[in-house]
């Protein structure tokens, strides 16, 4: 019978608290307070802040968001007009994922149109009526804007 070394000891002491006492009453007390406050705005029908404000769309346009694999993506009329033919689409790519993904979670085919609106404020969005899913375009930059401003032009 071979002699084997014990194993090595704890540097700490397992009875001892790993994490203070004061930390785990503070983040229980956040908990708390998010939780009142989020039952207190909806109990009072306080309206939601971080909306964009409304105005008047000034244009919009109807077009379907075709993924062709990891980077590419063919945007079309509903009536099969090709608008744009991108095969590293970049952000357009990035926007048909997200969509995808989202219509994939309801069961909703992804060859549905969107609509892509310009306001009256400058704000430009996406909104997909099929489920209810939007991205306010111009919220990731103006070269990422301006991709998408480039397929409203007929």
């Amino acid at each position: 019978m071979t002699d084997r070394p014990a194993p090595p000891a704890f540097r700490h002491d397992p009875e001892r608290e790993l994490i203070p006492a004061a930390m785990l009453r503070a983040m229980a007390g956040l908990v708390i307070a998010a939780l009142a406050l989020t039952t207190f705005a909806v109990l009072t029908g306080r309206e939601p802040e971080g909306q964009p404000p409304a105005a008047p769309v000034v244009a919009e346009r109807v077009l379907i968001l075709e993924g062709l694999g990891a980077k590419a993506v063919r945007v079309r009329t509903p009536e099969g007009q090709v608008v744009a033919d991108l095969d590293h689409g970049g952000f357009v790519t990035v926007v048909q994922n997200a969509l995808a993904h989202e219509r994939a979670k309801h069961g909703i085919p992804a060859d549905r149109p969107v609509r892509i609106a310009a306001y009256a404020n400058g704000r430009l969005a996406i909104h997909d009526p099929e489920t209810g899913w939007s991205a306010e375009l111009g919220n990731f930059g103006a070269a990422n804007r301006a991709a998408f401003e480039r397929l409203m032009q007929d």
